[in-house]
């Protein structure tokens, strides 16, 4: 294997498993298990019963600390398959810039702070509690949990606008509360911010204890303040519950409408008859889809003029009922009821493993961008659970 081939390797393993390749599921596996341990000691060593295992709970902490650090070296050297329309070195930069590359840079780098500065070790180990964001990563392996940041992406606007309502009615409780309890206890309503610790503490509690209201009129209108104080909480559970029964009601509607397609990948050698052709001058089957093109380790959109080179990979898509040859892809027609009607590539609520690879409108195929705007009858082709390298080779 050279080089490059070498690398290419180690981003497949390290990247989310394929149930057929066990290297990466096992380190998949063994991150997760690291992360759930690095987190365990963290809270373990604040007992008192820790104390006769401090050296052994130091050298598990090195330990994931080194791995988590070999883990992020390695994602920033294979970083230019990961963006492969960039140069290597910008693909890093994006990825170091990237939410991810933040979470794993923060999971072991203030364990070296230390180091640099001996002065701040006590402040440093402090910061240490950032490597709780590592489980965030844990949500990259199971798309169940993708679901909840869908609902929330979804239902933000609502979400929002119903903090804002609670955000107004606080204020203005606490600003009457403030005037009919200022005079009878000066020493508790003592300003508006006492007030507001009130308002929150009725509203979103069954309140602290500290401050409450002795007057009549106060104590009628906290009563008030308590039943608004349960509808207006009741909102956001309502608005997540409806987002919830909508997601999974979208994902259904899609797997009703969808239909199964597979596809091969076939290797275009220095001598095959279709290398330095475009790929409208192939004699295709009509029942055969070219998906994608890979090339010198990424991957292309094939076009009607996209000509084809020695080396190149070409995946051919074709409908069920074709020989189980490759991974499965599914189609989707947009009729007039599909929720994805009007709406744009990036505002949609897709799994992690899923990939629009093309959309037919009126018989022309067409790759989308993040702006495209789907129409009804359009046609979609999608990438579920597998990716392109998935596909098993075809003799020639």
């Amino acid at each position: 294997m050279t080089l490059r081939q070498r690398k290419k390797r180690i981003f497949d393993i390290i990247q989310i498993g394929r149930r057929d390749d066990w290297p990466s599921r096992l380190f998949d596996l063994a991150l997760i298990v690291l992360i759930l341990l690095n987190l365990f000691i963290a809270i373990y060593a604040t007992f008192e019963s820790s104390r006769p295992y401090h050296g052994l709970i130091d050298r598990i902490d090195l330990a994931t600390v080194l791995a988590f650090t070999a883990e992020y070296l390695l994602r920033v050297w294979t970083a230019e398959f990961l963006y492969p329309g960039v140069s290597p070195a910008r693909a890093a930069v994006r990825y170091m810039t990237s939410f991810n590359g933040i979470i794993d840079l923060l999971s072991f780098f203030p364990y070296y702070l230390p180091v640099f500065f001996p002065q701040g070790a006590v402040a440093f180990r402090m910061f240490r509690v950032i490597r709780i964001l590592r489980l965030f990563q844990v949500n990259a392996y199971y798309d169940a949990l993708n679901v909840i940041g869908a609902v929330l992406r979804s239902k933000r606007d609502q979400l929002l606008s119903s903090i804002f309502i609670i955000l107004v009615l606080m204020t203005a409780s606490s600003l009457f509360m403030y005037g009919l309890e200022h005079e009878a206890q000066p020493e508790v309503f003592k300003n508006a911010f006492s007030g507001m610790w009130w308002a929150v503490s009725t509203l979103l509690t069954v309140g602290y204890g500290d401050i409450y209201p002795v007057t009549m009129a106060g104590r009628v209108f906290g009563m008030i303040l308590t039943f608004l104080g349960v509808g207006m909480v009741a909102i956001p559970t309502g608005i997540l519950s409806a987002g919830f029964v909508e997601q999974y009601r979208r994902l259904e509607q899609l797997d009703a409408t969808g239909l199964d397609v597979r596809f091969v990948r076939l290797e275009i050698g220095p001598d095959h008859p279709w290398a330095g052709k475009a790929l409208g001058e192939l004699p295709l089957p009509p029942d055969l889809i070219p998906a994608a093109i890979q090339r010198k380790g990424g991957a292309l959109t094939p076009g009607a003029d996209t000509v084809l080179e020695p080396g190149d990979g070409l995946v051919l898509g074709a409908q069920t009922g074709q020989d189980e040859l490759g991974i499965s892809l599914k189609r989707v027609v947009l009729r007039g009821k599909n929720p994805w009607v009007g709406q744009r590539v990036r505002d949609l609520d897709l799994s992690r493993r899923t990939l629009i690879v093309m959309v037919t409108r009126d018989g022309k195929p067409t790759v989308p961008d993040g702006d495209f705007r789907f129409q009804t009858g359009d046609a979609v082709l999608l990438y579920t659970k597998k990716t392109v390298r998935d596909a098993k080779g075809v003799s020639q």
